[in-house]
């Protein structure tokens, strides 16, 4: 299930700084387990998936390691490892686990998230 979730409502998740650059974590955001990650440390970025690993049937993607495959940000599912692109949510190794991408943003000091 592939989707990209832009709405207008905008719900504050944490802190930026409460996010160690290059790992995730886990915030209930409108009833969804959602997935934020900060990238890098100096011109920070944050991304937002589906906390939910289809293949594993378990909410852990927030628990993957953060790195690259090519020119691609992603975050490594720590079950069975498959790759998932930050910025589109989808599965590399299987597209067909592509997951639930939302718009997120840093205002303020905090970090949103659109769901």
């Amino acid at each position: 299930m592939h989707r990209d979730i832009q709405l207008n409502q905008w719900t504050p998740v944490c802190g930026v700084e409460d996010i160690v650059p290059d790992t995730g974590v886990c915030a209930l955001v409108n009833g969804e387990q959602v997935a934020v990650f900060r990238v890098g440390a100096g011109d920070q970025h944050v991304f937002a998936i589906s906390n939910f690993d289809p293949a594993s049937g378990a909410a852990v993607l927030a628990r993957g390691i953060v790195g690259s495959v090519g020119s691609r940000t992603v975050v490594a599912s720590p079950i069975y490892k498959h790759h998932f692109d930050l910025e589109t949510g989808e599965c590399l190794e299987a597209p067909e686990h592509s997951v639930a991408r939302y718009a997120a943003r840093i205002d303020g000091g905090k970090v949103w998230v659109a769901a």
